[in-house]
């Protein structure tokens, strides 16, 4: 599953809003403000449209209380995170999780010391 940076973004906002209550009914308005306390200005046009979009991906579902939509995560941070390595070994490694964990240890040996 490819997701871009505003994606990403609106799930690390989702999933940390609802932290402390999964069954939190969040709305667009809520991430809209999250992001904004985030230093992240987006119209809320913007983030609608990249909901409904997630929402296509299936990592959110939409729902309707009354005359207002919400949104619930279908994937946690977890399983996207191991959807995301999926691909990226798939994409870039054949498939071999050896071959892209020896990428890592040579290429990005910086990282790996802290």
């Amino acid at each position: 599953m490819v997701c871009g940076k505003l994606e990403i973004d609106i799930l690390n906002s989702f999933w940390s809003l609802t932290e402390q209550n999964e069954d939190r009914d969040i709305s667009i308005q809520d991430i809209v403000d999250d992001l904004s306390e985030a230093g992240i200005e987006r119209a809320y046009t913007t983030i609608k449209t990249v909901m409904d979009r997630l929402t296509v991906k299936s990592i959110l579902v939409r729902y309707k209380v009354g005359k207002k939509f919400f949104y619930k995560a279908a994937m946690d941070r977890r399983e996207m995170t191991m959807e995301s390595v999926k691909t990226l070994a798939e994409q870039f490694f054949n498939g071999s999780y050896i071959e892209m964990l020896r990428f890592i240890e040579r290429e990005c040996s910086e990282f790996l010391v802290r």
